[in-house]
């Protein structure tokens, strides 16, 4: 009696094993329904990381003001700077100039130190954005 209730265990067993493997195993096919104009606008995405990405960026502040000073010291510094792109960010309640996008610190100081001859209020930071 002893065997037969063990070999009934033994079945039951292998019987709840394989029904579990294959009852549990589901196949199926995904439809992705999506705009064409997303791969572009994730190539385009990549593109501009690539080339500013400004957490890796240090910079230089050129000035903090108001929207006419900015938009003069941009010209001076266009003038007299024209290896080093500058732009006016506004950021509550200032507008501010800033310029260069630099990969090292080291870098950076020599720029810093070639913009302090003409802007002495100019110093070095990395945006956060």
């Amino acid at each position: 009696m002893k065997t037969l209730s063990l070999r009934m265990s033994l079945l039951v067993s292998i019987c709840l094993i394989a029904f579990a493997t294959n009852g549990f195993a589901q196949q199926g096919t995904v439809t992705l329904n999506q705009d064409k104009n997303i791969d572009k606008l994730l190539d385009l995405k990549k593109e501009m990381n690539k080339t500013d990405n400004l957490t890796d960026r240090y910079k230089i502040q050129v000035y903090s003001g108001n929207r006419g000073e900015a938009e003069a010291t941009q010209t001076k510094f266009n003038a007299a700077y024209e290896n080093w792109k500058s732009n006016i960010v506004y950021e509550y309640p200032n507008f501010k100039i800033w310029a260069g996008s630099f990969t090292t610190r080291l870098e950076a100081d020599r720029a810093l130190k070639e913009v302090k001859r003409k802007f002495p209020s100019a110093f070095i930071f990395k945006p956060k954005k």
